[in-house]
């Protein structure tokens, strides 16, 4: 989707198209905050060992990202692994030293650099645009994004639907002062939806499946606006202590992925349990968003630029940050 050229008065209002007919369309996943929303170490038994070396790989894991297969398939059992709510938390995680390697979004990444955390970028993932959605309630008679002038929107800070939103507001010709955000964790903002405390919900998979109700409309989702590429994240302590144990589990990550796209069924079956939904609301959200792995290139750093300078012109990151000197290409050979 291409706009007509803005002044630069109108690009500091609201946020530009940053490479416009030179690159794919920013990816998805953005915030205002550097804080960290709360993690949730482990997952059952593995809690007891969340942050503990004990020489394994410590990795750090969203519900539903590509990591959970690995994971439900006890695919690597050299791996500790913690559980966290979204990308800003487990970047805390990274900083603390909590975590060896995780997989977000691609505004944590953004938010992380800014509040100066160390880390690498060492693979990605192709686009996800479907995997995240404005859902509204039916009843309302919201019929586009433009309808939600005035109205109340919920979001997590610092996830890819914050760069959603920015996206979205540009194409409608919008700025950030034009709706009224609320700032909540899926686990809040989902009730609040429920109950009409919020007129819109923006969100990812598998919150936006589970969502997905009688009543409730899909008004918009990134197709065209963001990427929402997954983006994997090593500390750079692993990098030079653990370069063969990363290296093995990325190959393990790889042919895992590549293993469920192909096998869409026992996927299913496998994961509806580690994610805690039904099989069939976890094979509606693994059908649109379930993605092949890919290697890390001068286009993805570029991506990831773009969204840094898209919100250092929107003065939400304090200043430029420099993506491209974070991406690290030496596994790409295990991801192509």
């Amino acid at each position: 989707m291409s706009h007509p050229a803005r002044s630069s008065r109108d690009r500091s209002r609201t946020l530009s198209h940053v490479g416009r007919g030179r690159r794919p369309f920013l990816a998805g996943l953005l915030a205002v905050a550097l804080a960290a929303t709360g993690a949730t170490a482990g997952c059952g038994g593995d809690s007891a060992d969340a942050g503990t070396d004990n020489g394994k790989l410590l990795v750090g894991y969203q519900r539903f990202g590509g990591l959970s297969l690995v994971k439900a398939r006890a695919a690597a059992p050299d791996a500790t692994w913690s559980l966290f709510e979204s990308g800003p938390a487990l970047t805390e995680a990274l900083k603390a030293g909590a975590i060896d390697i995780g997989q977000v979004g691609e505004a944590p990444p953004v938010f992380a650099a800014a509040g100066k955390i160390k880390f690498r970028i060492i693979g990605t993932s192709e686009p996800v645009p479907q995997g995240e959605a404005v859902l509204v309630k039916e009843a309302k008679g919201f019929r586009s994004f433009a309808d939600l002038a005035g109205k109340t929107i919920a979001l997590n800070k610092g996830s890819n639907v914050n760069w959603l939103l920015v996206r979205l507001l540009e194409a409608h010709h919008m700025t950030l002062s034009d709706v009224n955000v609320k700032y909540l964790k899926p686990a809040e903002a989902r009730p609040a939806f429920d109950n009409d405390q919020v007129d819109a919900w923006i969100i990812w998979d598998p919150y936006f499946a589970l969502a997905e109700q009688p009543g409730v409309k899909i008004l918009a989702d990134a197709t065209g606006l963001a990427s929402n590429r997954e983006y994997i994240l090593v500390s750079p302590e692993a990098l030079e202590r653990k370069p063969d144990q990363i290296r093995k589990f990325l190959e393990t990550y790889r042919s895992t992925t590549d293993w469920g796209i192909a096998n869409p069924q026992e996927r299913t079956t496998i994961l509806a349990p580690e994610l805690k939904i039904d099989e069939s609301t976890a094979a509606r959200a693994l059908a649109r968003s379930a993605k092949p792995l890919a290697p890390v290139t001068p286009e993805i750093g570029a991506e990831l630029q773009a969204i840094a300078d898209g919100f250092t012109e929107l003065k939400l990151v304090p200043g430029k940050v420099d993506m491209l000197s974070l991406v690290d290409d030496q596994f790409n050979g295990v991801l192509r």
